[in-house]
């Protein structure tokens, strides 16, 4: 059993990996060739950065109840458009994408529902 401080812990390391992702200046990351732009690499990359965020969130928390799944995803949900936010105005070579931000929330859905399944079947 891993316990409650080890859990918050992984939970915060992993937030503060993926605040040091999506703060990097645009032109740390490699230009994408035709193939990523055509299956909307970035959108995916985002998803599953959400999808693991929620779902380690409610790991750690033990979430049970719905609205606590509901809570987690609006938490996300704002996180994702304040990341938006903060890429627009102040990473260079860095911009807002709604874009971005619908596939953080599908994301952040997914891995809500992959923790209550996972949860169920328990």
């Amino acid at each position: 059993m891993i316990s409650p401080l080890r859990r918050y812990s992984i939970l915060l390391c992993y937030f503060l990996f993926i605040c040091f992702l999506f703060f990097l200046p645009g032109k740390a990351f490699p230009q994408t060739g035709n193939w990523m732009d055509a299956i909307q690499f970035d959108k995916w990359v985002h998803l599953g950065i959400f999808a693991l965020l929620t779902y380690i969130t409610c790991w750690t928390m033990n979430v049970k109840k719905f609205k606590f799944f509901v809570l987690i995803c609006m938490i996300a949900a704002a996180y994702g458009l304040t990341v938006e936010f903060i890429q627009d105005h102040f990473i260079p070579n860095r911009s807002l994408d709604l874009g971005d931000w619908a596939a953080d929330i599908a994301g952040s859905v997914a891995g809500t529902w992959c923790w209550s399944a996972w949860r169920g079947k328990k």
